[in-house]
């Protein structure tokens, strides 16, 4: 018997018995117990075509949050592959956690992310009849504490990243608008020269993630400068590139790559991404010195964040703060 016949032999099967478990809930009827709606027996990666049909007008307004989903949905359909939904259980779930560690060495974000992607999945399964369940609940997810992962640069980190990258002009100049603006790398290489204003010294975000992600911020001189500098050329991008919007973050991270390598070489570890430019001006802005710094409503409106819940992880008030705070506060009543 060849790989396909095998399949198909496990898929008959698996069926079966799925069709047995439908068939102990309706003869469990006459004990009183509560009626079962009929499950319709869907392969995994078939399901998953419906549910990006679904996801995609469901998540318009969060166009990054499907393409994460998506992005996880490629290793969950290789994994449960022809699997029917009704028979992946939490033991399966928990056997995808192990798999996804040990054969990909993945991150605790990520398996965070997977779980999110695929209880979001059985959440729809569930409302189209393909399951009674949702075995996610009844895993281990790892914790907030545990997925998230940012590094806040210190001044000589910066320092010498950026002397690093002045071999590569995008990345820096990308780098230097996050760390002044606090905007997200695919925010940064889609600026349109018209939605920079110099005399007013403003920049218009267009939407990226969500509505919140459209807002007008005000520039540091520091992006004055750079923006200044490209908004010189014929191209209506301040980062021009072969593809429509400017779109070149994959140079951006192979160019952060490329210094990681090298630094590596000379025994200098860089263990950040692009990402923590954006971390690094949030956390900065937030904590803001002992006179305290921004409000969590501003800062989610600087970020582009929809809820202060999202930015609370970058407020780390030191006991200099709350005494500052305590003080103006007492200045205040009296």
């Amino acid at each position: 018997m060849d790989a396909t016949e095998q399949d198909a032999k496990k898929a008959d099967e698996n069926k079966v018995e799925a069709l047995l478990i439908e068939r102990r809930f309706h003869e469990a009827l006459p004990e009183g117990r509560r009626p079962a709606r009929r499950i319709k027996v869907r392969k995994f990666s078939d399901a998953a075509v419906d549910f990006f049909c679904w996801g995609k007008a469901h998540y318009r307004e969060h166009p990054g949050s499907f393409k994460r989903i998506k992005g996880s949905f490629a290793s969950l359909k290789l994994f449960f592959g022809a699997e029917p939904v009704s028979l992946i259980d939490a033991g399966m779930t928990e056997e995808y956690k192990t798999w996804r560690v040990n054969e990909y060495e993945v991150r605790d974000i990520t398996i965070r992310h997977d779980l999110h992607a695929l209880s979001k999945f059985f959440g729809y399964a569930i409302l189209q009849h393909w399951t009674y369940s949702n075995p996610v609940h009844d895993v281990d997810m790892p914790s907030d504490g545990d997925a998230i992962r940012m590094h806040i640069l210190t001044a000589a980190e910066e320092a010498d990243y950026f002397a690093r990258a002045e071999n590569f002009p995008g990345l820096h100049d990308v780098g230097r608008l996050m760390i002044n603006q606090g905007i997200r790398p695919e925010e940064a290489t889609v600026i349109a020269k018209v939605d920079v204003d110099l005399k007013r010294r403003q920049i218009l975000i267009r939407k990226s993630k969500s509505l919140a992600s459209e807002r007008t911020l005000d520039l540091t001189s520091e992006a004055c400068e750079i923006l200044a500098r490209r908004m010189e050329g014929d191209s209506p991008w301040i980062f021009p590139s072969g593809r429509k919007h400017g779109d070149h973050i994959g140079r951006i991270n192979s160019a952060h790559d490329s210094i990681v390598a090298k630094a590596a070489k000379e025994s200098v570890c860089i263990n950040w991404v692009p990402y923590d430019f954006r971390h690094t001006f949030a956390t900065r802005i937030a904590q803001g010195g002992v006179e305290g710094g921004v409000d969590l409503v501003t800062l989610a409106a600087l970020l582009g964040h929809e809820s202060i819940r999202l930015v609370q992880k970058y407020v780390h008030p030191t006991a200099e703060h709350k005494k500052a705070g305590m003080k103006k506060y007492d200045r205040l009543i009296n």
